[in-house]
């Protein structure tokens, strides 16, 4: 079941004072609790000190900035989503911060009613598997391989590998297909809630980390469909 907004935990980082203040009442006007933190290391102390339902990373930051921190705190939790906030408009660094996990990039200045709708939307994505996916099948056979969709486990001979959450739904998506077209757009509109750029070029990592996962099977191959989609294919 999904928390209501007053038991969600924010981790927001950021280290100038007058706007983290600003987006700390924000949240807390919306019924988070939030813990601001003013640098880069007393962020990862303090994610590392209590469970957090989000966390909010400006990107530079003194002592360690947000890819830093975000980095660690991918190394130690795979599934918290994470905000990358940030006055940066390169697109080197928007994929930079996809790259390692991201679930949205906020630029600034930003208005924060979006900024709020934004940060439910991640939310609602990121709790739990909808309703509708727990009462779909709960285990695919995918040529050598078993996977646990329930939980969240690929099961080979050689290895076992935990999934993450968003790892599951792509290949559940893509097992849904098996053999067939699983349209990008569809895959980017149910699992990320758009298919912008930034978000397409999340997936395809993500699809890369699904292909090193089923390559124990030789038979098994995920292609790209160029301007199409994604077909999840196991030779007899």
């Amino acid at each position: 079941m999904s928390k209501e907004a007053k038991d969600i935990r924010i981790l927001l980082a950021e280290d100038d004072s007058n706007l983290g203040f600003v987006v700390q009442d924000n949240l807390k006007s919306n019924g988070y609790q939030v813990t601001l933190c003013p640098d880069g290391e007393i962020a990862l102390k303090t994610f590392a000190s209590e469970p957090f339902d989000l966390c909010i990373l400006d990107v530079m930051m003194p002592k360690k900035d947000g890819f830093a921190v975000a980095e660690t705190i991918r190394d130690v939790n795979k599934e918290v989503p994470i905000i990358f906030l940030t006055a940066k408009t390169m697109q080197a660094d928007k994929v930079k911060g996809f790259m390692l996990g991201a679930d949205d990039y906020i630029t600034k200045p930003f208005d924060f009613q979006e900024f709020i709708l934004r940060v439910e939307s991640i939310l609602r994505r990121t709790k739990t598997l909808t309703e509708q996916e727990e009462e779909k099948v709960e285990q695919y056979t995918i040529g050598e391989y078993s996977f646990d969709i329930k939980n969240q486990i690929l099961i080979h001979p050689k290895e076992e590998k935990k999934l993450t959450k968003k790892e599951t739904r792509i290949l559940s998506f893509l097992c849904e297909h098996l053999n067939d077209i699983a349209p990008r757009e569809l895959i980017l509109k149910n699992i990320w809630g758009n298919d912008d750029y930034f978000s397409g070029r999340s997936m395809d990592v993500f699809i890369s980390k699904l292909r090193k996962y089923l390559s124990f099977d030789e038979n098994i191959q995920i292609s790209n469909i160029h301007g199409v989609g994604f077909k999840l294919e196991v030779s007899a």
